[in-house]
C-alpha cells in the first residue's frame, strides 16, 4: 500500500505522528470508451463554450454559479487563506460510545500506520480506546476539506472513517409515513418468527459479487478466443403475496426447511384465517390422495379377473377339439353293426 496522506494525530498534549492509507478498494470492473470499428480509444478535449478554444489545466479556475447565467472564478489565490487546506492534524474532539454514530454517517475508510517514534503513543491510544469501548471523534483536513471523523480500532490498527456532515443527510419524505396503517399482532409475531428463523452470525467472506464473477468470465473468454457461455439465469423472484401473513408463514416454513427444522406450528383461533383455510384444503388434499389407492386396487382386481378369463378361453378350445375325434370313432364303430 501507498501513504496518501502524513500527519499527526493531536491527543490531547500528545501529537502521534501517523501515515494514511486507503483501507478500502473498489473491485469493478473498468471500460474505456472506444470506437467500435477499429477499437481505438475515445478522447475527450476540454473547450471552451463560448470561444471554442481548446483550454490546458494551467487555464482552467474554478466557477461557481450564482444563476441567472452569472459565474463567480475563484482561483487559487482565494482557496489559500481559508482554514485547515494545509494543516496536517488530525484532532480528537471527544469520546463517544460506537453505537452512537449513525452508521449513515461513515463515508470512506482509511489505516493509521505509527511513524517513526510514535509508535508508543500509538498503541497507547489504540489500547486506551479497547479499554474504554469508544470511538474518538475527530476533525481532519483531506483534499482541501474539513471532515468529521471517528477513529476506532480494527484488527489492532486504527482506523480513520470520514463521515459526511449532518446537513448532508437527506430526510426521507414518502407518502406511506403519513398513512395510518395498522399491523396486526398475529402479522407481528409471525415477522419475527421469521426474523428467528434467518438469524445467523455475520461472516462477510460467505457473500461474493456474482455479476461481477460472471462478467470476467465473459471478458476471459473473449480473451481466449473461446466459444462465450450463457451464464444460468438466476430465479425469478415470486410474486408479490396478496395475504401478508400467508407470506410470513410460508417464509418462516422455507427458512426452517432449509435449517432441517420442522415447521412452525400456529396457535388455535375461532375465527378462520388465511393459514387455517390452507391447512384444510390441504386436509383434504390428503383424505383424495388416501381414496385414490383404493380405487386402484379394485381396478387392479378386475383386469386380472379379465386376464385370468381371457387364459381360460385357450384352455376350453383345446378341450373341445381333442373330444372331437373321440366322438367320430365312436360313429365309426358302430356303424358295421347296422349293415349286419
Amino acid at each position: 500500500m501507498r501513504a496518501i496522506w502524513k500527519g499527526a494525530v493531536s491527543f490531547g498534549l500528545v501529537s502521534i505522528g501517523v501515515k494514511l492509507y486507503s483501507a478500502t478498494e473498489e473491485k469493478d470492473i473498468r471500460f474505456h470508451q472506444v470506437h467500435r470499428e477499429d477499437g481505438g480509444r475515445i478522447r475527450y478535449k476540454r473547450t471552451c463554450s463560448v470561444c471554442g478554444e481548446e483550454v490546458t489545466y494551467d487555464d482552467i479556475a474554478k466557477g461557481y454559479d450564482i444563476g441567472g447565467g452569472e459565474m463567480v472564478i475563484l482561483t487559487d489565490e482565494d482557496f489559500a487563506d481559508l482554514p485547515l487546506t494545509s494543516s496536517r492534524a488530525i484532532d480528537v474532539l471527544e469520546f463517544v460510545p460506537a453505537e452512537q454514530v449513525d452508521p449513515i454517517l461513515y463515508n470512506k475508510a482509511y489505516f493509521l500506520e505509527p511513524e517513526g517514534t510514535a509508535t508508543k503513543p500509538y498503541v497507547l491510544l489504540r489500547d486506551a480506546l479497547i479499554d474504554s469501548e469508544r470511538v474518538a471523534i475527530v476533525k481532519v483536513a483531506l483534499r482541501q476539506r474539513e471532515q468529521l471523523a471517528t477513529l476506532r480500532v480494527r484488527e489492532g490498527v486504527l482506523l480513520l472513517n470520514t463521515m459526511l456532515w449532518p446537513d448532508e443527510i437527506r430526510t426521507p419524505d414518502f407518502g406511506f409515513l403519513d398513512e395510518d396503517l395498522k399491523v396486526r399482532p398475529p402479522e407481528l409475531a409471525m415477522a419475527s418468527s421469521l426474523i428467528d428463523s434467518m438469524t445467523g452470525e455475520f461472516e462477510p467472506d460467505v457473500f461474493t459479487d456474482d455479476y461481477r464473477a460472471a462478467l470476467q468470465e465473459v471478458i476471459d473468454a473473449k480473451v481466449e478466443g473461446r466459444e462465450v457461455v450463457q451464464p444460468e439465469e438466476a430465479e425469478e423472484a415470486p410474486a408479490a403475496a396478496v395475504d401478508l401473513m400467508a407470506a410470513l408463514k410460508a417464509s418462516v416454513d422455507r427458512a426452517r426447511a432449509a435449517r432441517g427444522e420442522q415447521p412452525a406450528r400456529g396457535g388455535g383461533s375461532g375465527e378462520p384465517t388465511p393459514i387455517s383455510s390452507a391447512r384444510s384444503a390441504q386436509k383434504a388434499a390428503e383424505k383424495k390422495a388416501a381414496k385414490a389407492p383404493a380405487k386402484k386396487t379394485t381396478a387392479k382386481k378386475t383386469a386380472e379377473k379379465k386376464t385370468a378369463a381371457k387364459k381360460a378361453e385357450p384352455a376350453k378350445k383345446t378341450a373341445a377339439k381333442k373330444a372331437e375325434p373321440a366322438k367320430k370313432t365312436t360313429a365309426r364303430k358302430t356303424a358295421p353293426r347296422k349293415s349286419a
